[in-house]
């Protein structure tokens, strides 16, 4: 009724036009949104059940539409998961690059997945396996086991001498802005394993050869201002296995997701350990 009073008010020509208006209105608010076209990809994901008895690895595929996806792998790994198959297994946490659960060997590289876009090559699969040479847990989970023993081994924390464990946060050990910078490239590491499963140094010798990121790690402690062990660290990597089987191909440098580069830091404890031994051989 306000509507036909308002209307009377203009002239007919305008009465005429605000109609069709509030027509065209009401049949595009009716109508059906039109569906876009089907942006379809194809995700070929490595399989392995341990728990069904006779399993052999395989690739298994999926098709996602990106038109309702997110733009990164992770995206596209927990809508399969979500909505075509809730037995696919792999691990991820804060989506953000941060935690390294979801490190994984995607098209060919050892990434994130979180951070890793899916190609937009409309014939090109996204092809996704566990990280390499490393025994699977189930499908894409690798056992981590003894990546984390090697990097306990390291002793990963600020070591004092003199330092009783009832004198801990008693005193602030403070740093200079030089010497905190030092670290900068070094403390990133989020452990993520992507940088020592694409070594083949480690691929062979995972049992006696640390890696690239628990070398990093290591020589992350040596040169903290405020450790006083940086000789005892050095000690522990004395035989021939431990570092020295880095031959410095730096694929760990090329596939880091952080842009870290572990071959710069194991080229710098092979620096400080030709000058602990020649310190050595000299007392």
């Amino acid at each position: 009724m306000a509507t036909c009073k308002s209307l009377m008010k203009f002239s007919p020509g305008t009465k005429a036009l605000i109609q069709l208006i509030q027509t065209r209105s009401a049949q595009t608010a009716s109508a059906p949104a039109a569906k876009s076209k089907p942006n379809l990809k194809k995700f070929e994901i490595y399989r392995w059940n341990p728990d069904k008895p006779g399993d052999k690895p395989k690739l298994q595929t999926y098709t996602v539409d990106l038109n309702d996806c997110g733009p990164m792998v992770l995206d596209g790994l927990i809508k399969i998961k979500n909505e075509q198959d809730a037995t696919l297994t792999f691990r991820r946490s804060c989506r953000e690059g941060i935690c390294g659960s979801c490190s994984m060997n995607i098209d060919g590289t050892n990434t994130l997945a979180c951070i890793y876009k899916i190609n937009d090559n409309p014939n090109k699969s996204v092809k996704i396996y566990p990280l390499p040479h490393m025994y699977v847990v189930k499908d894409l989970v690798p056992d981590m086991s003894n990546f984390y023993a090697q990097y306990r081994s390291i002793e990963p924390y600020l070591k004092k001498k003199d330092v009783t464990d009832a004198d801990i946060g008693k005193q602030s050990y403070l740093q200079s802005v030089e010497d905190r910078a030092k670290l900068d490239g070094l403390y990133e590491c989020i452990l993520c394993a992507c940088c020592s499963t694409s070594c083949p140094s480690y691929w062979w010798n995972s049992d006696k050869y640390l890696g690239p990121a628990v070398l990093m790690q290591a020589y992350r402690w040596m040169i903290d201002s405020r450790d006083d062990f940086t000789e005892e660290r050095l000690s522990q990597l004395e035989d021939g296995y431990s570092v020295y089987r880095c031959h410095t191909i730096m694929n760990c440098t090329k596939t880091c997701p952080k842009g870290l580069n572990p071959g710069q830091a194991i080229g710098e404890i092979k620096k400080l350990m030709m000058n602990y031994n020649t310190q050595k051989s000299a007392h």
